[in-house]
């Protein structure tokens, strides 16, 4: 398994704007490019990370050109809500201890 962390610095008048172009984006990732999907957390008031998991780290390096169209326009809105789009980490799974929330019924 591989994993990629992301930081996002938001501007303060486009948070709810961020957050549903991010769970959009997301969703058409996992359906189109054989994401495992990814968890966006709250730093602090304007910045964001997301921690999104890959089966390899050659599914994600070629991930992006199955996606659809309007695709096009949700990762726009995403860019346009942002100060800032980091990668901060790229990393290889060593060992995995961490219980699915889907597997305990938490949404």
């Amino acid at each position: 398994m591989f994993a990629v962390i992301y930081q996002f610095k938001v501007k303060e008048n486009r948070k709810a704007e961020f957050i549903n172009a991010w769970k959009q984006l997301t969703h058409l990732i996992y359906e189109y490019e054989g994401s495992l999907g990814s968890r966006l957390h709250k730093q602090d008031d304007d910045v964001y990370l997301a921690y999104a998991q890959w089966p390899d780290k050659e599914t994600w390096k070629n991930s992006g050109n199955n996606l659809p169209e309007a695709a096009g326009k949700i990762r726009r809105t995403m860019r346009d809500c942002c100060t800032g789009i980091e990668t901060l980490y790229e990393l290889d799974c060593t060992e995995d201890l961490l219980k699915s929330a889907r597997r305990k019924g938490i949404q």
